[in-house]
């Protein structure tokens, strides 16, 4: 972040998050440092070295900005507001009340022994599954955390439907991939049918109405896999296991959302964007096409290509009845 938006950041930390000052460390100091360590994945010894403070200080300073960073939560989280009927955006003008994209993604804890078979995920890391919401323009409105890993995607979705409050206007619903069903609020791409980005990006094109739809859904949900990217890009913390306590990595993963939307809210550019963090971008998409395709032809020529080619299918399915009644008869 530049220099503007640390010094209003600092600003929120001490009049909303209730942070001050010490003898040990001013809030400035204090802000640096745990930023320094979430970006960097900097464990306490070593920032105790570089600060030439005691390894008590430094982790109960950091603490300390953690909670007050997880105050700002109602102030910098992303309040979700459903696409309106003129909206312009090639990728959102198909999906009039959507208020976001939902999606699922692992991050590596620690736990106890006896936890472990409960957060061994497929790739046999111990991890949590974190549920997120985010908003057409890459910022999070919703973060569920603590889930364990082997949970499946559906169970989590029910739980957050039933048991905790997400917001729904009337109308509304959020995108989701093929592994969440349909229902109130949630809208899932066709089964069976080409989804992925990258499968188009091959060469493949789009024969069905339902292929059509797929793509539409895919490129407007895409963000959320943006937003899984760019958040791991800019904290490192998060994408190395931590040693620290899975309450506090819960924690920490909230606190590095709402710094996330703050960044994007008040920086007209994002570096993590513009500096060249294009691989893990990909990487955390990996399987969903990445950011974006190019060359599909999605006008009204295209409409009416797929509606030449059903009547071909219907045509051709009515002379084949005619032959076999025909055949019947003699």
């Amino acid at each position: 972040m530049d220099r503007r938006t640390l010094v209003k950041l600092c600003y929120l930390l001490t009049t909303h998050g209730q942070l001050q000052g010490n003898r040990n460390m001013s809030i400035s100091e204090l802000i640096i440092s745990f930023i320094h360590i979430i970006a960097y994945n900097v464990k306490n010894r070593v920032l105790k070295r570089q600060t030439s403070r005691s390894g008590k200080t430094v982790n109960i300073q950091f603490h300390l900005v953690l909670n007050s960073t997880l105050r700002l939560h109602n102030i910098l989280l992303e309040k979700p507001k459903p696409i309106p009927e003129n909206q312009t955006d090639e990728r959102w003008k198909w999906f009039k009340g959507c208020l976001g994209a939902l999606d699922e993604t692992y991050i590596t804890i620690n736990v106890l022994v006896d936890d472990k078979p409960r957060y061994r995920i497929r790739k046999y890391e111990i991890a949590t599954n974190v549920l997120d919401v985010c908003t057409p323009n890459i910022q999070f409105s919703y973060v569920l955390l603590g889930c364990e890993g082997s949970t499946t995607d559906g169970r989590v979705l029910r739980d957050i439907y039933i048991y905790i409050y997400i917001v729904i206007f009337i109308g509304a619903y959020y995108l989701c991939d093929a592994r969440y069903t349909n229902g109130e609020g949630f809208l899932a791409p066709y089964r069976g049918q080409r989804y992925h980005l990258a499968e188009w990006r091959q060469g493949y094109r789009l024969t069905t109405i339902k292929e059509y739809f797929n793509m539409k859904h895919s490129q407007a949900r895409n963000c959320i896999e943006r937003c899984f990217g760019i958040l791991k890009a800019r904290w490192a913390i998060l994408r190395d296991k931590s040693f620290y306590s899975s309450k506090t990595q819960c924690r920490i993963i909230s606190a590095c959302c709402i710094l996330h939307d703050f960044i994007r809210s008040e920086m007209t550019t994002d570096p993590i964007e513009t500096e060249g963090s294009s691989s893990l971008l990909l990487s955390s998409s990996e399987g969903q096409g990445g950011a974006d395709i190019s060359g599909l032809d999605d006008s009204i020529a295209f409409e009416q290509e797929v509606v030449k080619l059903m009547e071909i299918n219907v045509t051709s399915a009515m002379q084949l009845l005619q032959k076999k009644d025909s055949a019947s008869w003699q």
